[in-house]
């Protein structure tokens, strides 16, 4: 019954409400759309909202707390793409291209799958450690690298895995993240003060409107489902829950509470869908954009942020002591 009221919260929060009349809007052929500006503000702001707000809980932590979940979170960043690349060579029979620019967007994340999942944490009581988004930013990167490596390597590939790292090391999402990790951190909680009732009374509509949009977008790769196959569609779906249940069990081996250990699986359990297509769009041009932006946008990402988080929130509450 627990669960069950846990699920309802999710599905009736104004957050996960807005996500689906964004859906519904698409679906009905609704002229309604965020300007792109508004989009672009909205994701520069939550983005920066969150890296400020976990340096400065990262500058009153102590460095051995953080020490044990940033070395995991870098492991599962290294493992779960070589998963996925397995999963998809070797069950989805998909050639080395196509499966490598997929398991780089399922080892990398979703931010916005982060702060959902964070919001989720925070309107059932369940605060997470103040330190997460600094390990949203080491997840954020090495699971690209080695997915396009994997294809560089095996395919003795002429092009550039260069460019194609500058263009996620420059990205907004890491340079925002990073950015405001450092900031918050530097200033603390005296330095922060002037700023936080813009980056923190703000944040839920801003969220709520910027799930919007992604409702709309997400409805709109709906019509791909019947090219991308059923096995993508079963990828999409028991490859997240499967990181997701590994990462809430390891989280709880390096001391995450409850909450810090469902939010990692939500981490580890998404898929990217900006700095993962951007590199890969680059490296991998031949890589085909409807595989690896219907699962993670089509797929995955409506699976976490509406039945995937309250189901990393029950495992964390089984497995973690």
């Amino acid at each position: 019954m627990e669960n069950l009221d846990t699920l309802a919260a999710n599905l009736l929060s104004p957050i996960i409400l807005a996500f689906v009349l964004g859906v519904i809007a698409s679906l009905v052929r609704s002229d309604l759309r965020l300007p792109d500006s508004i989009y672009n503000a909205l994701s520069i702001y939550l983005l920066l909202a969150i890296g400020l707000k976990g340096g400065v809980e990262l500058n009153q932590t102590p460095l051995g707390e953080f020490v044990g979940p940033a070395l995991l979170t870098l492991g599962l960043g290294l493992l779960t793409p070589v998963i996925a690349y397995n999963v998809l060579r070797r069950l989805g029979r998909f050639d080395r291209v196509n499966a490598s620019a997929i398991a780089a967007h399922y080892g990398s994340v979703s931010a916005v799958t982060f702060i959902v999942a964070i919001t989720f944490g925070s309107m059932t009581g369940r605060a997470p450690e103040g330190f997460m988004p600094a390990l949203v930013a080491i997840l954020e990167v090495p699971a690209i690298v080695l997915a396009l490596m994997i294809a560089f390597v095996r395919d003795k590939r002429a092009g550039s895995w260069q460019d194609a790292l500058h263009e996620v090391l420059a990205g907004r999402s890491v340079i925002l993240l990073v950015g405001g990790l450092l900031i918050g951190w530097a200033v603390g909680p005296s330095g922060f003060e002037p700023v936080k009732p813009f980056f923190v009374n703000g944040f839920q509509g801003a969220l709520a409107l910027f799930l919007l949009e992604m409702g709309i977008v997400a409805a709109r790769r709906l019509k791909d489902l019947r090219e991308v196959g059923l096995f993508l569609i079963g990828f999409g779906i028991i490859i997240p829950i499967l990181h997701g249940l590994l990462a809430v069990w390891t989280g709880g081996l390096v001391g995450l509470s409850v909450a810090g250990a469902a939010v990692l699986g939500a981490m580890v359990s998404s898929a990217s869908y900006i700095a993962a297509p951007a590199a890969v769009r680059i490296a991998l041009p031949e890589a085909n954009p409807t595989f690896y932006l219907t699962a993670s946008l089509g797929i995955t990402f409506p699976f976490n942020v509406t039945l995937g988080i309250p189901l990393y929130y029950t495992f964390a509450e089984w497995l973690v002591v």
